[in-house]
C-alpha cells in the first residue's frame, strides 16, 4: 500500500482510530500527506466520560479539542471540521455533501480516500458517508478516480478485504490516539503489557484491514 496525497472521510471524531490510525501512522511515516475531512463533531454521542466529565453543552468542543490532539499523534497535516449535524448525515442534501467531497478531491487530488463501506458501516451516519463518497467518486470519469478504501463492520459476507496492514510497530501511537478520545474511550493502562488483559487487547488492535470498493 503505496499512497502519497490521501483523504480521509468519516463522520465523526475517534471514526479515524480503531480502523485505520496505525496505517495513517505508516503511511505518513512513509512520506504521505494526509487531509482528513470530519463530517460532525460528534455532539449527539452517548458517552460523556467514564466517569463523566462532559455534558450536552460542552461535548462539542470537549470532541474538537480529542481529534486535534488524536490527529496531532497521527500526524495528520490538514484537518477539515466541515460541521454538519451529528446523526443527520443520511438526510443532507446530496448536492451539498457531495460537492464539499468533490471539492476536496479537486484540491488535494488525493490518491486514496478512506471511508466506511456503505451498508457495512453500523451507524447510519458510517453508511451515509461512505454512500457519498462512493457516488462522488462514482460520478468522477473513470481515469480520474482515486482508489476508495473502506473500513467496515461486516454483518454479512463482503469477501476477504484487499489489504491487511500489520501495525506493531505503530501500536504505541495508535494507543495514543485511543487515548486522545478520553470521552469515548476507557483505554487499559497496560502498564503490564505481559498481563492477559493487555495482551488481549492490544491483540484486538494490531491489524486494520481494508476492502477497495469496485465500481461497477
Amino acid at each position: 500500500m503505496e499512497y502519497k496525497n490521501i483523504l480521509v472521510v468519516l463522520p465523526h471524531p475517534d471514526d479515524e482510530v480503531f480502523p485505520l490510525s496505525g496505517t495513517l501512522v505508516k503511511l505518513k511515516e512513509e512520506g504521505a500527506h494526509i487531509t482528513y475531512m470530519c463530517l460532525t463533531l460528534g455532539e449527539m454521542g452517548r458517552n460523556l466520560g467514564n466517569p463523566p466529565f462532559a455534558n450536552r453543552v460542552t461535548l462539542p468542543e470537549i470532541r474538537e479539542k480529542e481529534l486535534r490532539k488524536s490527529c496531532g499523534v497521527i500526524g495528520i497535516d490538514d484537518l477539515r471540521l466541515m460541521g454538519y449535524h451529528d446523526k443527520t448525515i443520511e438526510f443532507e442534501p446530496y448536492d451539498k455533501i457531495d460537492k464539499d467531497i468533490l471539492d476536496a478531491i479537486e484540491e488535494v487530488k488525493p490518491e486514496v480516500i478512506f471511508t466506511f463501506y456503505p451498508g457495512h458501516g453500523v451507524h447510519p451516519d458510517h453508511n451515509a458517508c461512505g454512500e457519498a463518497v462512493i457516488r462522488t467518486v462514482g460520478n468522477m470519469k473513470e481515469d480520474q478516480r482515486p482508489d476508495v478504501l473502506c473500513v467496515a463492520f461486516p454483518d454479512r459476507d463482503i469477501g476477504e478485504p484487499d489489504h491487511r496492514v500489520d501495525i506493531r510497530p505503530w501500536i504505541e501511537k495508535k494507543i495514543s490516539a485511543l487515548r486522545a478520545h478520553s470521552t469515548q474511550f476507557r483505554i487499559p493502562t497496560l502498564e503490564n503489557r505481559e498481563s492477559k488483559s493487555s495482551k488481549e487487547f492490544i491483540e484486538r488492535i494490531q491489524e486494520e484491514v481494508f476492502w477497495k470498493y469496485k465500481f461497477k
